[in-house]
């Protein structure tokens, strides 16, 4: 009993005291820190400023809000309260923990068991009672709300004996989500989403619990565990704000509806998705407060932007989007839209969802089960006059085959394809049937892209990088073509930025995405590449020759530009 010693040698207490105190810590089976706090002999921040002197344990006083959700993940709630400690910020695999008896060998041991089970570093750093208490609330602030609302829908399940959530019959579901706490399930989730800046909502079935994931930056967080009996409640719920069919659990289906936070509607995208286990669903969150409309928040500058530029001013002829799902290929396209939309000029869209409301934009929303596909309504749209037409994607032969030639009879026509990069958008146009002697004349540019994460610009740190690190950028900068090069002067020694965290990002270190582009412009060269010998290797090596500025090399502008790490860029040029 250390710190009775302590307080006893300084003069705080007498022996007499000490004696009581001991007596009451081992008949009553408390912390010397709970008895001396309890009998108020001194105050929380003295006593820990005074161990924290004794262990040799830095003492922290950290604000809730500086920890993120997802930091809490690798110490499970129950042990978190049952040995005192919490994650306090992340670095990678490395993490500060946070203990209010760091002298406690169980506790450290568990620690060490944790650390070992989910492969990180730590350091320790003592923290307050009242501390650790503030910070333990961030597991239970949504969690609370979802399990007061189960507790409220498990009573009135026993006083009604409504038959078990797992039982999926229709009369069940129906009756069920008439009921007030599975509402505020779901509101809660939505909130969560929507106050925490998620991007998507996920909600899963596994064989003992529902997982609620939420997408920040591109990286899904569990967060909430209900259990999975009131998934088919949950699932019927989302469906009837979304107008989908609440029986119809066997097929995918999709939806929308908005909803109003804090004097902002919000808009819900849904989808759900049949498994073995129960239904998946997927939320997308849009919130048209935050949608980046301009080029240069979405990181498309320089001489890709003069090429942009010199598409949409041509009459007619296809610019695609390119990439992965999730890579902002229509927000790229919505930007572009938003130049064309003028006062004359007829502009239209096919859309699977429509995922943002343009003023004076006609959209459209295709739906395959009554036969509306992209192929339909295009041939429908080309017959309403229109300059400009949005293609949501190129799927198949026949949706190619009717854009290529709405672009060769004057038409400006935007879609997405799925491709890895650039040059590899001709080659899936002739797998997709499409003569390469009409690639050439109506394909204008097409812009290929990835995401990633930005710097937090309130804590982001100069760094000097390591001999690997600079061997990289400087490679790829010596590549680069030499109108863009001649801008770079890279002194000696040079620096980047890395993520540190603060509270303003939940101290991940980043905030926000943007893209990192490659574009090809097609030229007499290239066409002349397409109709003898269209490659991906011949036709990169081409357009790297005029000047083309690839993905990697847009991200490496961007790390010396102080806007994303270098780890972000490496970690997509790498995507296929």
């Amino acid at each position: 009993m250390f710190l009775i010693e302590e307080l006893v040698r300084r003069g705080i207490i007498d022996k007499k005291k000490a004696e009581s105190l001991e007596n009451k810590i081992k008949n009553e089976n408390l912390k010397e820190e709970e008895v001396i706090l309890d009998e108020k002999i001194t105050t929380e921040d003295f006593l820990f400023n005074l161990k924290s002197e004794i262990l040799k344990i830095p003492l922290k006083n950290v604000s809730p809000n500086e920890i993120p959700l997802k930091n809490l993940e690798i110490i499970p709630q129950e042990s978190a309260k049952y040995y005192k400690m919490i994650p306090l910020k992340q670095d990678g695999n490395h993490f500060d923990i946070g203990m209010v008896y760091p002298d406690d060998l169980k506790a450290r041991e568990a620690l060490d068991f944790l650390s070992r089970q989910n492969k990180f570093s730590y350091d320790i750093f003592l923290i307050t009672p009242s501390n650790f208490e503030e910070i333990f609330k961030k597991y239970s602030t949504s969690k609370e709300k979802v399990s007061e609302a189960l507790e409220e829908l498990e009573s009135e399940l026993e006083e009604k004996k409504i038959e078990s959530l797992s039982i999926k019959t229709p009369k069940t579901i129906e009756r069920v989500i008439e009921e007030a706490p599975i509402a505020k399930i779901v509101a809660v989730i939505l909130r969560h989403g929507v106050e925490g800046n998620a991007s998507d909502i996920h909600i899963e079935p596994s064989f003992d619990k529902v997982r609620v994931r939420f997408r920040l930056d591109g990286v899904l967080h569990a967060s909430i565990f209900p259990p999975l009996n009131v998934l088919p409640a949950l699932v019927a719920r989302i469906k009837i704000l979304s107008n989908l069919k609440i029986d119809e659990t066997r097929a995918p289906q999709d939806g929308r509806f908005s909803a109003k936070f804090d004097d902002k509607i919000i808009d819900f995208r849904v989808s759900t998705f049949p498994t073995v286990l129960g239904e998946k669903v997927a939320i997308r969150i849009l919130d048209p407060s935050k949608r980046k409309i301009n080029f240069e928040s979405l990181g498309i500058s320089g001489p890709n932007l003069e090429i942009i530029k010199r598409a949409i001013e041509k009459p007619y002829g296809m610019i695609l989007s390119t990439g992965p799902t999730g890579s902002g290929k229509t927000t790229t396209l919505y930007a572009i839209l938003n130049l064309l939309n003028k006062e004359g000029v007829n502009v239209m869209t096919l859309e699977d969802p429509v995922e943002y409301f343009i003023d004076g934009v006609n959209q459209s929303q295709i739906n395959p089960d009554i036969g509306y596909t992209f192929a339909t309504g295009l041939r429908h749209m080309l017959r309403q006059d229109p300059d400009v037409l949005m293609v949501g994607e190129i799927r198949d032969e026949e949706t190619a085959s009717l854009a290529v030639h709405s672009a060769l009879t004057g038409h400006i026509v935007l879609s997405t394809l799925h491709t890895s990069n650039a040059v590899g958008t001709i080659p899936r146009l002739i797998d997709m049937g499409i003569k390469p002697f009409l690639i050439s004349p109506t394909l204008s540019i097409v812009i290929a892209q990835r995401l990633v994460r930005t710097f937090c610009p309130y804590c982001k740190e100069k760094e000097k990088p390591n001999s690997v690190i600079k061997e990289i950028i400087e490679n790829e900068i010596n590549t680069l073509p030499l109108s863009v090069k001649k801008n770079i002067k890279l002194s000696e020694p040079f620096y980047i930025y890395k993520a540190k965290g603060c509270e303003k990002c939940h101290n991940s270190g980043y905030s926000g995405r943007i893209g990192v582009f490659e574009i090809l412009e097609m030229n007499d060269r290239i066409s002349e590449i397409v109709l003898k010998q269209p490659s991906e290797n011949v036709l990169l090596e081409e357009a790297k020759r005029q000047g083309m500025i690839t993905m990697k090399q847009d991200g490496i502008l961007k790390v010396l530009e102080g806007i994303t790490s270098i780890e972000e860029v490496l970690r997509v040029a790498e995507e296929k």
